[in-house]
C-alpha cells in the first residue's frame, strides 16, 4: 500500500496509474495534514511525498512522522540541488527523486526500496545473538567485534560506531553530518577530514581492495552507503 502525497492532482493521478499497473494499492493526500490522518487509518508500506505543499509541507510531515515511524519515504520534489537532497535525507527520507521524473523510474525506486526493507527485516529477524551479517562480514553487536570471514578485525570505538550505524541500515545514504553527530554526539562544524580518515581506515579492514570498495560506497555530493547486495 503506497501513499502518494502531492498537491498537484496530475502528479497523484500519474503515479497512481503507474503504481496500480504494477500491483500496488495507492492512497492519496494533497497535503501533510491529510496524510497523517490517512496513516492513522491505513497500513501504509511506503510513502512518496512532495516537499512544497500547503498546510503541512513535506519536510515538516517527515519530521513529525519520524518521531514514531520508520516507514520508507521517498521525496519527489522540484527542488533538485544537492543541498536540497542532502537536507531531505537528513530529516529522514530514504531516497530523493527530482521533478520532472520518469514515472517508470519512480516505480523502479519504489520496488528497490521495498526489496531492501524486506530483505533487511528478514535478516534482522534471523540475526541471532546480535550479529549483523552482510557478505563475508559479521558484526557482533554484543561483543563489538568484526569478522571478515573467520578473521577478527580490530576496531577502535569510533570505527565500530560508524560501522554499526551503516551496517544496521544497509543501502541508506548517510551524510557526513549525520555520521559525525550520531557517532561523536556533537554538532557537525563542517570538518570533512575526520570522517574521511575513519572511512578510509574502515575500508582497509573490510574491503578486499580499499581503492575499489564493494561494501562502503561513496555517494558523490551526499555521503556514504553500506552496500547490501554483495
Amino acid at each position: 500500500n503506497i501513499l502518494v502525497i502531492d498537491d498537484e492532482n496530475e502528479i497523484r493521478e500519474l503515479l497512481k496509474i503507474y503504481l496500480s499497473n504494477h500491483g500496488y494499492k495507492v492512497s492519496e493526500a494533497s497535503n501533510g495534514l491529510d496524510a497523517l490522518s490517512i496513516l492513522d487509518d491505513n497500513n501504509i508500506n511506503l510513502i512518496l511525498v512532495d516537499i512544497m505543499m500547503p498546510k503541512l509541507d513535506g519536510i515538516e510531515f517527515v519530521k513529525k512522522l519520524r518521531i514514531y515511524s520508520a516507514i520508507p519515504i521517498i521525496f519527489i520534489s522540484a527542488k533538485s540541488e544537492d543541498m536540497d537532497k542532502i537536507f531531505g535525507l537528513q530529516v529522514g527520507a530514504d531516497d530523493y527523486i527530482a521533478k520532472p521524473f520518469n514515472p517508470l523510474e519512480v516505480v523502479s525506486r519504489v520496488q528497490s526500496l521495498l526489496r531492501r526493507v524486506e530483505k533487511y527485516s528478514a535478516k534482522t529477524e534471523n540475526n541471532l545473538k546480535g550479529i549483523i551479517e552482510i557478505g563475508d562480514l559479521k558484526l557482533d553487536t554484543e561483543r563489538c567485534e568484526l569478522y571478515k570471514g573467520e578473521i577478527l578485525k580490530k576496531l577502535t570505538s569510533y570505527e565500530y560506531k560508524i560501522l554499526f550505524m551503516l551496517m544496521k541500515n544497509p543501502s541508506r545514504v548517510y551524510t557526513k553530518a549525520q555520521i559525525y553527530e550520531n557517532v561523536w554526539g556533537k554538532d557537525y562544524l563542517g570538518d570533512e577530514n575526520i570522517i574521511m580518515v575513519y572511512i578510509s581506515k574502515i575500508r582497509e579492514k573490510i574491503e578486499d581492495n580499499p581503492k575499489k570498495p564493494k561494501y562502503l560506497k561513496t555517494i558523490r555530493g551526499l555521503g556514504y552507503r553500506f552496500e547490501n547486495n554483495v
